[in-house]
């Protein structure tokens, strides 16, 4: 099993292989490694011609090997994807489909033992979580495929596609700041795709400078306490308590994640207030000097609270806040008191 970066030796030394299969977490990451096999294996002229794809969860196998056995037209090799295919979990037989699932993988298997010589299959499957490992099932296939896992981009890989991202939009950032953009941005394509939109959007063609990343991007303990309250909303003491775990082991101090929640509850309070009194969003976003996009999302939490609860939240922050500062007991065990009696 390898990584992009060996693949992308391999490509580089024109080693082509018959199969590959993909597996990884982040969709939007996976899709972009098949388009650079894509485009190297066929001409821009005649894709459309050699290039077919299949849903995982919905095509049999041997319509797909039936595409790979068709012959290319006007070029060398084809390229035949099969996206989303769920047949390589471990989970067996998928109910809705009778052994389908357990009937593909056997029918990968047989074709990669004397695969196409004119075909290029790519096959991939998406992890339900960042904490999934590879199946014995894509381990089975090592021998007979080349095996790529999708790991998050970290580091310089994480920067050179962000600067890469940049430049093809014709957009300038300067090295500290691709830097601090980096450090900030979650470590998945769809988001970081959609903060570099936003970043380009609001600099309007200057070059990108560290108050736009400040002023645009949320934090990542800000989201965290995003879905934090979100959970208290939704009156789910536990998965609020996991977040606030994971915040203390990552490094964050109670009293200021207790600032934050109550910067939380006040802005919603103002919102939810402000949408009653008849404000627009775009209102609400400059009064409150809020991203239009993250005025949205907070319109919406707002609307799954009422003005009543959101007061007493507010003051019951205060009170907690008042604990934290005059008395010795546990900090941890006080803020686990606040939240559970926000959800009463």
């Amino acid at each position: 099993m390898i990584n992009f970066a060996d693949l992308e030796k391999k490509l580089k030394k024109n080693e082509i292989d018959n199969c590959y299969v993909f597996c990884g977490s982040d969709e939007k990451l996976i899709k972009h490694h098949v388009k650079f096999i894509t485009d190297k294996v066929l001409k821009s002229d005649f894709v459309d011609l050699n290039y077919s794809k299949f849903d995982g969860n919905k095509a049999d196998f041997e319509t797909i090997i039936e595409a790979c056995e068709t012959m290319p037209f006007m070029s060398d090799k084809k390229v035949v994807v099969v996206y989303r295919a769920s047949f390589l979990d471990d989970s067996g037989t998928n109910k809705s489909s009778g052994d389908l699932k357990g009937e593909n993988f056997q029918l990968l298997n047989e074709y990669l033992s004397n695969p196409s010589p004119h075909c290029v299959l790519i096959v991939y499957y998406v992890f339900s979580s960042d904490r999934e490992k590879p199946s014995n099932k894509i381990k089975k296939l090592e021998k007979k495929a080349c095996v790529i896992k999708v790991d998050k981009l970290r580091g310089e890989v994480l920067q050179k596609k962000c600067r890469d991202l940049f430049e093809a939009a014709g957009s300038k950032i300067g090295k500290a700041e691709l830097t601090l953009f980096c450090n900030q941005v979650d470590n998945n394509m769809d988001i970081v795709i959609n903060e570099i939109e936003k970043l380009i959007s609001y600099a309007e063609g200057r070059d990108i400078t560290k108050d736009d990343i400040f002023d645009m991007m949320p934090q990542k303990s800000e989201n965290d306490i995003f879905n934090l309250v979100d959970y208290l909303s939704q009156k789910n003491i536990k998965r609020a308590l996991d977040i606030l775990n994971e915040l203390i082991y990552k490094g964050e101090k109670i009293p200021l994640i207790l600032f934050m929640m109550g910067r939380q509850f006040n802005l919603l309070f103002n919102i939810k207030l402000g949408i009653e009194s008849g404000k627009s969003k775009e209102i609400l976003a400059n009064e409150l000097k809020l991203h239009p996009y993250i005025c949205e999302k907070m319109i919406s939490q707002s609307m799954k609270f009422t003005l009543k609860a959101l007061k007493r939240n507010i003051e019951l922050c205060v009170d907690t806040e008042k604990t934290l500062k005059s008395t010795s007991t546990d900090n941890k065990i006080n803020i686990e008191v606040f939240m559970i009696k926000t959800v009463m």
